[in-house]
C-alpha cells in the first residue's frame, strides 16, 4: 500500500464518519453517560480528527489529547451542567465510544 492509498483510505474514513455525525441533545445521551461510553471533545479540537484517531487506534495522538485535556471521559459535573442547560452536541460513534462536542455559536451549523 502506498502513502497515496493510505491518505485516500483515511479521507474515505473521515467522510464516512462525517456522514454519521449528528446533532443530539443531552437527554438522548444520558444512557451512554450512565454506561461510561461518552468522550468529551473540547471545542478547540476537531471532532472528526478525534474520531479518525480513535478509529485508527492512534494511541499517540489520543494520548496527547487526553494529557492536554482536549478529550476526556464525561464527568458528573459536566453531566449536571449539560442537563441543567439542555445542551446540544455534535456526536459520532466509534464503538464502543460516543464522542461528543458541545455546540457553540461558532460550530452550531458545522463541524470544525
Amino acid at each position: 500500500m502506498t502513502d497515496t492509498d493510505n491518505i485516500t483510505d483515511i479521507n474515505v474514513l473521515r467522510a464516512n464518519i462525517n456522514n454519521e455525525t449528528a446533532q443530539i441533545s443531552w437527554q438522548e445521551l444520558q444512557r451512554f453517560f450512565a454506561g461510561g461510553w461518552l468522550i468529551y471533545v473540547s471545542e478547540n479540537t476537531n471532532l472528526l480528527d478525534v474520531a479518525v484517531a480513535f478509529s485508527l487506534d492512534d494511541k499517540d495522538r489520543v494520548g496527547q489529547w487526553l494529557n492536554s485535556g482536549d478529550i476526556a471521559r464525561v464527568n458528573d459535573e459536566q453531566a449536571k451542567t449539560w442537563y441543567r442547560d439542555n445542551t446540544t452536541f455534535w456526536s459520532t460513534v466509534v464503538k464502543p465510544w460516543v464522542l461528543i462536542q458541545p455546540q457553540s455559536p461558532e460550530n452550531k451549523n458545522r463541524l470544525h
